[in-house]
């Protein structure tokens, strides 16, 4: 294999694929990103057997030559000093060249490195994806919907269901969960979907979709989804993304979201988020984080917390509406400072049915979030 190629477009490459290179594997080739030059152009691969990314960089594109291919074939380089060294190269041009035992030489400007690769033939075959349930999305869409949801799931490999946001499909509606026993964050959105492409439960791990989430673009490009019983597949313009689904019954979330409330009040977002941070500030010492909210006759609310080594803090703020029962009720400050910040309406709605039941926030722009976090039980 010998071949001359663009140190940007390299790089770039190298970053996606980097987010699938475990630095735990027990397979040592998979600690490698296999390289494939071919007549089209330049293949990177790399793998931990949980998710799998492949990055490609044509020939040529927008009459930019890429790659200036002087012979095909592959092989396998050591990732981190493969990723350290392009970054640290002198040139933008960088010359490949892999020989016998796959002794790899990395030209650029002055610099002459020497790399020991790996056997290509040994590094295992990506699974063949049966496309037949498929949907289309924008990629801002998707990339939103993740960062909605994939921040609530749990961290506690006891239940390593809950490690994964739940995605599930019916006709021209999709809509993801995430929910770790003490919080649930849920988003739906209307898509174009076939009525056959129907899918009831699939579970993707929250640390993979947000490894995904750095890779989709910002702008409205379309992303085609490829579900299988086992895995997941995201299909970008030059990078093919595989995930493994975990495997396990999500729990059903729907008897924890309330129908009706008791108490209702509508606020700006930005005023109640900056309040609670504040609040927060004495609050992080303390594992539960907790900040409290009274209801006052006076369409305010007050929110307050207090440290016993640092001291209190307490903010009085108006609400734009207000119905039901005056309540007081405590809460982990940082979970409703995640669900907040998730939310981009100047307006949320929050529901509430008791002291010791879920609180529920919703927009009031009437994009289909729904956040909802349990209460603590105080003393005082």
């Amino acid at each position: 294999m010998k071949l001359t190629i663009l140190k940007d477009q390299l790089s770039e490459s190298i970053q996606h694929v980097s987010k699938a290179i475990s630095s735990r594997t027990t397979i040592p080739i998979l600690s490698g990103i296999k390289i494939d030059a071919t007549p089209k152009g330049v293949m990177l691969t790399a793998s931990d057997t949980d998710i799998s990314i492949q990055s490609f960089i044509p020939l040529e594109n927008d009459g930019i030559e890429n790659v200036q291919l002087v012979q095909t074939g592959s092989v396998v380089l050591p990732a981190k000093f493969f990723m350290e060294m392009v970054r640290k190269l002198p040139s933008e041009q960088i010359e490949i060249e892999a020989g016998e035992n796959h002794q790899t030489i990395i030209r650029s400007g002055t610099a002459e490195f020497q790399l020991v690769g790996f056997d290509p033939e040994e590094y295992p075959l990506l699974p063949q994806v049966d496309e037949e349930k498929v949907i289309s999305m924008s990629s801002d869409l998707l990339k939103a919907m993740i960062k909605q949801t994939s921040f609530a799931v749990s961290t506690s490999e006891t239940t390593p269901i809950l490690t994964g946001v739940l995605w599930s499909l019916t006709e021209n509606n999709l809509k993801l969960i995430g929910c770790d026993r003490h919080r649930l964050a849920s988003r739906e959105s209307q898509i174009d979907t076939p009525p056959d492409q129907v899918i009831k439960s699939v579970v993707i791990s929250g640390k993979t979709l947000s490894e995904l989430n750095k890779i989709l673009p910002d702008h409205n490009s379309l992303i085609d989804i490829v579900f299988t019983e086992t895995l997941v597949l995201f299909k970008l313009s030059n990078v093919l993304f595989y995930t493994r689904v975990l495997e396990g019954v999500y729990p059903d979330t729907s008897k924890l979201i309330p129908q009706q409330f008791q108490t209702e009040m509508v606020i700006k977002s930005k005023s109640l988020m900056d309040a609670i941070d504040r609040a927060y500030l004495l609050t992080r010492e303390n594992k539960a984080n907790i900040v409290k909210l009274v209801m006052n006759d006076d369409q305010t609310i007050e929110i307050s917390s207090s440290s016993s080594d640092l001291g209190k803090v307490k903010e009085v703020l108006p609400v734009s509406s207000h119905s039901g029962n005056l309540l007081q009720i405590s809460f982990n400050s940082k979970f409703m400072l995640d669900a907040l910040k998730v939310i981009d309406s100047e307006f949320v709605h929050i529901g509430f049915t008791g002291p010791m039941n879920p609180i529920v926030i919703q927009p009031e722009d009437g994009t289909r979030i729904l956040q909802l976090i349990l209460p603590y039980r105080t003393t005082s």
